[in-house]
């Protein structure tokens, strides 16, 4: 059974239920040769993201974000140090749509067939792109850009790669169509967002040739995307200017964007925003907000964002690698008072080791029922204390070295803990702060007993970071955890297509989890935005995360 773009151009594409009504078959049956032959011949449609006639052409936007990655490589990157500023210089296979954030429309594919097994995946690619050097954009491209991301080159680490562990073969069928073949089906939703991911840019083949599939040293390799490179300065501000023969013809609107480099959260990021230095902040501060929020002029966003804040416990250190002991770390955590903690410098809601906000998860109300969760945290220490008697600690541990990234909500955090490890089950941590780049190399060589910071996901599915975050070498397990029962679950997840039986099982993976820590989950960030009002076309409030949209095409000025 084929299938049409999930979301298209929605007043104007053929549904697929129409489809198959006006082509005689009904309930899925296969369609015949004669009607697959004149649909593998059909048309190329435009993008669902079409020019508006009302929207004013030109101008300059000013947006800030974190600007300051430490490589160029967007694939092998997690921080919106890179996707933030490089995305408007790029495009992907298909895409969220900017309208809402949440669904899947064409992109450089302007259409896609499933088989009815649900093991290949066929894009039809746009005729005429250009990359921003002038060469052609072909399957060849699409090819060498996931035969990285799926199985990367040595010395090369893509946190993208676990989503497509399924694909067996990508074969190019003719330079304007390919297929991807799966070893084994996946849930279809899993795979389009997989596929939507913002992080998965198409890159060109020679590129990467040149560059020996590693281009962290390389600023400007050349997108097909709606802006082009034009200078940098570090630290301070990426310039770029409208592509004149983007495929998508009309858009952009914007001559020119100018990136200014600020911190998440940061005083900096606020004034500049209220002083009117900046069009757009993203990231802001609560305190910045609130009185943005309370401007006549400006419009303030809220969503969540597709980031866990965490510490990790290193397991090849004796003490932490009984599970009881990780149990009452999880359980000597007065969660509510760690959120009020940062409510000032950062957007936080509680949560556990599932997305709160998605629909697999326990809802919320059930949750702050559990131990661990509580407002009255008196049960769960108690228990902690318990636990800690049974795992022989019960007198406590000393001289843990806790490693903390250089952020403020993390320094916040960390003090809390530190006291609340010792006040609960007697605990002591010395903490010590590294630079964002030194935590994650330490957290990789496992240098720590403690570590804290956030780690993003793809998706809301938890089977994206059932695998990244909790699997078996996982690349963000860093506290080397292993649990064979939740892993052998995660497997029979990954491969349910059936929602109802998927959610019965991530809420087993859940209790899995709540006694056998591979991390301790602190809480779930909201992200922040504001924008001056004359900013058109941009509405983040339906969006999961900053990772997807931030492509900036179909974002216009009222004034310039």
């Amino acid at each position: 059974m084929s299938d049409q773009p999930v979301s298209g151009p929605r007043s104007r594409t053929l549904s697929r239920r129409t489809f198959l009504r006006a082509a005689g078959v009904v309930g899925g049956a296969s369609l015949g040769p004669a009607v697959l032959r004149r649909r593998a011949e059909a048309q190329e449609t435009p993008s669902p993201i079409r020019p508006d006639p009302a929207a004013k052409r030109g101008g300059t936007l000013r947006y800030a974000v974190h600007n300051a990655p430490a490589h160029f490589d967007v694939h092998q990157s997690g921080t919106v140090a890179n996707i933030g500023p490089q995305s408007p210089m790029y495009d992907c296979l298909i895409r969220r749509d900017p309208r809402d954030g949440q669904s899947i429309i064409p992109d450089l594919a302007w259409k896609w067939d499933i088989s009815p097994d649900g093991k290949k995946y066929t894009f039809y690619l746009r005729k005429g792109v250009k990359f921003h050097d002038g060469a052609d954009f072909t399957a060849e491209d699409v090819k060498a850009t996931y035969d990285r991301i799926v199985r990367a080159p040595t010395g090369v680490v893509i946190p993208r790669s676990s989503l497509f562990t399924t694909v067996g073969e990508i074969v190019i069928v003719d330079p304007h169509r390919i297929e991807f073949r799966l070893t084994e089906a996946r849930p279809k939703a899993f795979m389009l967002g997989s596929f939507a991911s913002g992080w998965n840019i198409i890159v060109r083949k020679k590129t990467l040739e040149e560059n020996q599939g590693n281009l962290r040293q390389v600023m400007n390799f050349p997108g097909t995307g709606p802006f082009k490179h034009v200078s940098r300065k570090d630290k301070e501000v990426w310039i770029m200017e409208r592509n004149p023969n983007y495929w998508n013809k009309g858009l952009p609107y914007l001559d020119k964007l100018e990136i200014y480099h600020m911190f998440p959260f940061s005083p900096e990021l606020g004034s500049s925003f209220l002083a009117g230095k900046i069009d757009y902040a993203r990231l802001l501060d609560p305190v910045s907000w609130r009185k943005a929020k309370e401007m006549p002029n400006v419009t303030a966003a809220a969503f969540n964002q597709s980031v866990i804040q965490a510490f990790w416990m290193n397991m090849k250190k004796k003490p932490l690698a009984d599970p009881r002991v990780r149990r009452a770390i999880h359980l000597a955590m007065d969660r509510p008072t760690l959120v009020e903690v940062v409510k000032d410098t950062a957007p936080m809601q509680l949560g556990g080791f599932v997305y709160p906000f998605h629909g697999m998860s326990t809802p919320k109300a059930e949750l702050e029922k559990r131990l661990g969760y509580q407002r009255d945290i008196k049960p769960a220490v108690q228990e902690a204390r318990r636990l800690m008697q049974e795992a022989g600690y019960g007198q406590g541990i000393k001289g843990l070295d806790f490693v903390v990234r250089d952020i403020q909500t993390f320094k916040l955090w960390a003090v809390a803990i530190q006291a609340m490890l010792k006040e609960h089950i007697n605990i002591e941590t010395n903490l010590r702060t590294v630079q964002t780049s030194v935590w994650f190399d330490e957290a990789a060589a496992g240098n720590f007993d403690l570590a804290i910071s956030a780690i993003v996901s793809s998706l809301m599915d938890p089977s994206d970071y059932f695998t990244a975050w909790y699997g078996q070498n996982g690349p963000q397990n860093y506290s080397g955890w292993s649990n064979e029962q939740f892993h052998a679950l995660a497997k029979q997840i990954e491969r349910e297509l059936d929602d109802t039986k998927r959610k019965a099982m991530v809420r087993k993976a859940e209790d899995i989890l709540e006694q056998d820590p591979p991390l301790i989950p602190i809480a779930y960030e909201q992200i922040y935005d504001a924008y001056y009002n004359k900013v058109k076309g941009q509405n983040p409030s339906t969006f999961f995360g900053i990772y997807d949209v931030c492509r900036w095409d179909n974002v216009w000025l009222a004034q310039s």
